[in-house]
């Protein structure tokens, strides 16, 4: 990578199709050796930027360079330099899973053997050599997505990127790609780009996080820094009623770090949160809001999401509920 510091480096990129803007001004930079991550909710703008960093889609303004090679004066170089998974399938079902990495291989014109002899690693490296005569009509989905991952990495490209990589497995299978991405990064030293909207698949994976938010870069730290950031404990509570005024005057308390509305779900950032839960209750009753539920806990990632932009993640699964879903799950911990 000629010794560049960053493996990816943006400057204030742009994406417009008419007069919606799907990708707004952002920046910013990704090491080499990272495994960064964009993480919002579907339709922030994420897949639009890895279109335009992979030269699959031309930006509107801005600039970026990924290996030090413009993504808009020299695609070729940046094409060679980079692997991709997308977020769709794109196996061919009735070849086998070498004939796959082989196609793929001759694409990018690799010499025969030199192609057989990634091959071969790459094979062992993802772990389906004994598959390897296997049709992927076949496989299963998490034996596809590391073929796929692995045929990403087939041309030893500097910089990997993945594109929701594992959307629609089942649980079990997804924290199987997860500890397999970690490995490729850590153990291989493979610069890492992914996109998900999976607030534990980016907490559990990255060095560094964006959140992403209507073609905008709302936050961009360490997983932990991020949670550090909107403080100590949050106080989530459950309520009937108008809550406004009650909102509006925990916003003027100097122990309390923000307030956030959705429906009828208040989370307060608060330093020392179990001493606060008294008067918090005490405003409820004086404002006549009806408290149905409190749940006391340390920041997580959605925490620091909804705190940036008032709502939570959405998921395609969870629908309208996404905020139910996430008070549950606080509920229970």
């Amino acid at each position: 990578m000629d010794n560049q510091k960053h493996a990816i480096s943006v400057r204030g990129l742009t994406k417009k199709f008419g007069s919606f803007t799907a990708v707004n001004g952002i920046s910013f930079e990704v090491k080499n050796g990272e495994l960064f991550g964009f993480l919002g909710p579907n339709g922030a703008g994420k897949t639009t930027t890895i279109k335009m960093l992979t030269t699959l889609l031309q930006k509107t303004v801005g600039s970026a360079r990924i290996g030090g090679h413009d993504i808009s004066t020299q695609q070729n170089e940046v094409r060679k330099g980079i692997g991709i998974v997308f977020q769709d399938p794109s196996l061919d079902d009735k070849l086998t899973g070498r004939e796959n990495l082989d196609f793929h291989g001759m694409l990018y014109g690799m010499p025969r053997a030199e192609r057989y002899r990634r091959i071969d690693q790459i094979l062992d490296l993802i772990e389906l050599r004994d598959k390897q005569d296997v049709l992927i009509e076949n496989y299963s989905g998490g034996m596809k997505r590391r073929l796929e991952i692995g045929r990403g990495l087939l041309h030893e490209p500097e910089v990997l990127f993945l594109d929701e990589p594992t959307i629609g497995l089942d649980a079990q299978t997804r924290r199987k790609i997860w500890d397999y991405i970690r490995k490729l990064n850590k153990e291989h030293h493979i610069t890492i780009m992914l996109t998900t909207h999976y607030i534990e698949e980016a907490d559990y994976l990255c060095d560094r996080v964006a959140f992403v938010d209507h073609g905008k870069i709302v936050a961009l730290n360490t997983p932990n820094a991020l949670k550090d950031s909107i403080g100590g404990d949050v106080i989530s509570l459950e309520f009937s009623g108008n809550a406004d005024a009650m909102g509006k005057r925990l916003k003027t308390a100097q122990w309390v770090k923000g307030v956030t509305m959705h429906d009828s779900y208040m989370d307060l950032s608060v330093r020392n949160g179990e001493q606060r839960i008294p008067e918090v209750m005490a405003i409820a009753a004086k404002e006549g809001v009806k408290i149905l539920s409190v749940n006391l806990h340390k920041p997580s990632l959605e925490d620091v999401f909804i705190h940036y932009t008032g709502k939570a993640i959405r998921e395609e699964e969870a629908g309208s509920a996404d905020r139910m879903r996430l008070a549950m799950r606080s509920r229970n911990r």
